[in-house]
C-alpha cells in the first residue's frame, strides 16, 4: 500500500524538518517546500494527499498560495501561523483551508488533525476512488490512465487523446470547477485565446461518448459562467 504524501511548506527549515520527523514516524512520506511558489511546484510533480501551509511566507504566501492551490487541488489544507487573531483565521479558511493551528503548536496535535482531515477526505469521496495512481472511478464510469482505456459501465468508449486528458484532468480534481482557460492551458500546455472555442467542441463531443444524455450529463458538469466540473455523485 502506498504512504499517504504530505506537504510541509514553511520557511523555516526547523519546523519543516521537526513536522517532517513526527510525520514519519506515523509512516507518511514528507515532501516539504519553503515557500508558496515551491509548494506549487511540488504539486505539479508528485502526489499530494495532505498540504501544512504557512501563513507567513517570502516570495508567496500561504494565503495566496492555497487559492492557487484551490483552483485546481481539493486535497485537505492545514493552515499554520503565528497569528492568532480571529481574522486571519477567517481569511485563512476564506482561501480554502481546511483547518488551522497557530504557532508555537503540539506536534502530536498537528498529527492528530492531520490524521482527522485525512479521514474525513476519504468519508467524503468515497464515490471517486483511486484504486491505483493508474485507475479513476466515479459511479459506473472508469478511467484506466495507463492503458488509456475508458468505460462506463460495461460499455467501452473510444476517446481521442485530447478528450481522454480533459475527462483525467476533471475526474482526478472532482469538484473543482475548472474554467476554459484552465482547462485548455493544462491540456493543450498553451497560451489560451478568448475566442477559441476548442475546449467546448471537445466538451460536448465527450459528453456525447460517456453521457446517457448528453443534454442532461451525469459526469461532466457546467457550472454557468465559470466553467466545467466533475462532481460527487
Amino acid at each position: 500500500m502506498n504512504k499517504e504524501s504530505i506537504l510541509i511548506v514553511d520557511d523555516e527549515k526547523e519546523i519543516r524538518d521537526l513536522i517532517a520527523i513526527y510525520l514519519e514516524n506515523e509512516g507518511y512520506y514528507a515532501i516539504k517546500a519553503e515557500n508558496g511558489i515551491k509548494a506549487i511546484e511540488a504539486l505539479e510533480k508528485k502526489r499530494v494527499d495532505l498540504i501544512i501551509l504557512d501563513i507567513m511566507m517570502p516570495k508567496m504566501d500561504g494565503i495566496e498560495a492555497c487559492m492557487k492551490i484551490r483552483e485546481e487541488k481539493n486535497m485537505p489544507i492545514i493552515m499554520l501561523s503565528a497569528k492568532t487573531e480571529d481574522m486571519d483565521k477567517i481569511w485563512g479558511l476564506t482561501a480554502g483551508a481546511d483547518d488551522y493551528v497557530t504557532k508555537p503548536f503540539n506536534p502530536l496535535e498537528l498529527i492528530a488533525r492531520v490524521k482527522s482531515q485525512l479521514r474525513r477526505y476519504k468519508k467524503f469521496n468515497t464515490n471517486l476512488n483511486v484504486i491505483n495512481e493508474n485507475i479513476v472511478e466515479i459511479d459506473e464510469l472508469t478511467i484506466n490512465t495507463d492503458t488509456h482505456e475508458v468505460k462506463v459501465g460495461e460499455r467501452e468508449v473510444k476517446l481521442t487523446p485530447r478528450e481522454f486528458d480533459i475527462l483525467e484532468l476533471l475526474a482526478r480534481n472532482k469538484g473543482i470547477v475548472f474554467s476554459i482557460e484552465k482547462i485548455y492551458e493544462r491540456v493543450w500546455k498553451e497560451e489560451f485565446f478568448k475566442s477559441d472555442n476548442t475546449v467546448m467542441v471537445h466538451i460536448r463531443k465527450l459528453r456525447e461518448k460517456i453521457e446517457e444524455n448528453p443534454r442532461k450529463p451525469k459526469y461532466v458538469k457546467t457550472v454557468w459562467g465559470v466553467g466545467y466540473k466533475v462532481e460527487k455523485i
